[in-house]
């Protein structure tokens, strides 16, 4: 998986438009309608920069963030100050996933899931998640579709110029596999009239509904719902990005 280490340093400027605090409403809505309450503590798998766990963790969640990028975590890291130890952040691999005990549930949001493109990764991030979510907790999650990849994403290209750095997103469609690969090229201000280019490139994998379910079930959990993105309704069928709630009744040992 992909380090992005250049990335994370303008990953919250290229993200403004998503907005977080609906998302931490939308999710503790999801809680306190399948659980009966919010949870009291919550993994953030793929927090990446922290902007989520920052809104999680605002509305009375202590919140554990993983993520496999230490220059991502270096982001949220300066957010976190002001939270004391309602905020824990751990450097990991999601397949590699080692907490010190239970959570009460799990989000893993805007798509992180789809950057693992075998369904063997999935498999071990779901049984890891099933030992470190209490019986009875809740996995939430969202993935880009296939329907998405092949007529959103596909083979686009889109050009961020801001005044302090120009960056070429570039999308190749992979239609074998469902795959888009990305590459990003960064362009920055080094002195008069020169710029350093930085290149990152990573892929994402568009899954089926029902592979994603099967996996779940595979890993002990049961799918209680999907949902179209920011509602309670279920995915139109052009869908864009798909949310799944999931109960965990996995018993297994570390």
């Amino acid at each position: 998986m992909a380090g992005y280490e250049v990335f994370a340093s303008f990953y919250d400027r290229l993200t403004e438009n998503v907005n977080y605090a609906a998302w931490a409403d939308y999710l503790l809505g999801l809680f306190s309608r399948f659980q009966g309450d919010k949870p009291k503590v919550l993994l953030d798998l793929a927090c990446g920069s922290g902007s989520l766990s920052e809104q999680l963790i605002a509305r009375g969640v202590d919140v554990i963030g993983v993520d496999g990028s230490p220059e991502m975590l270096m982001q949220a890291q300066e957010k976190s100050a002001p939270f004391g130890d309602k905020w824990m952040l751990l450097c990991q691999d999601m397949r590699q996933l080692d907490l010190f005990g239970t959570v009460n549930g799990a989000v893993c949001m805007l798509d992180s899931l789809n950057h693992l493109t075998e369904t063997r990764d999935l498999e071990e991030v779901f049984r890891r998640l099933g030992l470190f979510i209490e019986p009875g907790g809740l996995m939430i999650f969202d993935v880009n579709t296939p329907y998405k990849h092949q007529q959103v994403l596909g083979d686009q290209v889109f050009v961020y110029d801001e005044p302090d750095f120009y960056c070429v997103w570039q999308n190749r469609f992979l239609p074998r596999r469902n795959e888009t690969e990305i590459t990003l090229d960064f362009f920055v201000p080094e002195g008069e009239e020169q710029y350093a280019r930085y290149q990152e490139q990573f892929r994402e994998r568009a899954y089926s509904m029902k592979t994603w379910q099967d996996l779940l079930e595979k890993a002990g959990f049961e799918v209680l719902a999907q949902f179209g993105e920011l509602t309670e309704n279920a995915p139109a069928e052009e869908e864009q990005r798909v949310v799944f709630v999931a109960k965990n009744h996995a018993i297994g040992q570390r």
